[in-house]
Parts: C-alpha cells; structure tokens; sequence
C-alpha cells in the first residue's frame, strides 16, 4: 500500500509540471503568491506632473503598515489604488479601505479614487501595468481596459 503511494507521489510531481501551458510565467501569475510592487502607471502621459503625482499616491498608499502590495493606475479622470493586506490585517479590511479613502480624498481632492482590496482587482491592475510595457498597446486600448477593470470592481460591490 505505501508502494503505490509513492509511486502515485512520485508520478504526479514528473507529470505536473509538464500541465503547466506555455512555460512563460509573467508578474500577473505570481501576484497572488508574491509581492509583486508593480510601478505605478499613467495612462495619458501628457505631463511630468501627472506622473509625479502617480507616484507619490503609490508611496503614500505604501507607507500603510496593513498593506504588503500596491497597485496604482491612473488616467485623467480617475485613479485605481488595488492594494494586498497582510494576512493577519484581513480582519479590518474595511477599516483600512476607509481610512485609505480619506487619506487619499484629503491629501488629493481633485482626484477621483476608486480603491479596492479585492485580488481579481489587483491582478488585472498588474496585467494592465504589464501590457502597458508593449508599444503597440495604446493609450486608447490602456484606458479602456481600466475603465473596464472600474466597471468590475463596481459590479462586485
């Protein structure tokens, strides 16, 4: 009987990793497993400032002790903050999403913040991040696809 175990267990882990698709592993696959820190990303790169600004929502969203990862993608009228909670912080999520908000709507009220901790949220945010990498992807395709990923995030709540 523990023969066939074995070899039941031996025989699983040589035939696996084979399943696996296509081999390439990129940032989006692993977001729920590691800490990914994806930069922050601007759709609509017209000025310097906008992307300043990109930035310092990212390093402000950060220096939350809740918080292990974050996501920030902004366009012109609206920003996504997708952020990961430690484990022993998940008790208080909506705690620190509303803490969070007010933080972000004081700090910067011209913004228009749409925030989530949701991984569905984060993950598509990486992806969006990812995609933005390629030339050929566009700012038109860019905005369209967070306003997408926006369109989602209101539909879960």
């Amino acid at each position: 009987m523990k023969q066939k175990l074995l070899l039941f267990i031996v025989f699983s882990m040589v035939l696996l990793p084979g399943c696996s698709g296509d081999g390439e592993v990129t940032e989006s696959d692993l977001a729920l497993l590691k800490t990914t820190n994806p930069p922050a990303v601007l759709i609509d790169k017209n000025t310097k400032k906008n992307l300043d600004l990109v930035q310092k929502i990212e390093h402000d969203v950060e220096k939350m002790k809740e918080l292990y990862d974050v996501a920030v993608v902004k366009s012109n009228g609206d920003t996504l903050v997708a952020y990961k909670v430690k484990h022993l912080q998940r008790f208080h999520m909506k705690k620190i999403e509303k803490e969070m908000t007010k933080m972000l709507e004081e700090k910067y009220p011209d913004e228009n913040f749409i925030v989530s901790s949701d991984y569905k949220i984060f993950i598509e945010a990486v992806e969006l991040q990812e995609k933005m990498k390629d030339p050929n992807f566009t700012d038109k395709k860019a905005k369209k696809k967070l306003d997408k990923i926006i369109k989602l995030k209101n539909e879960m709540t």
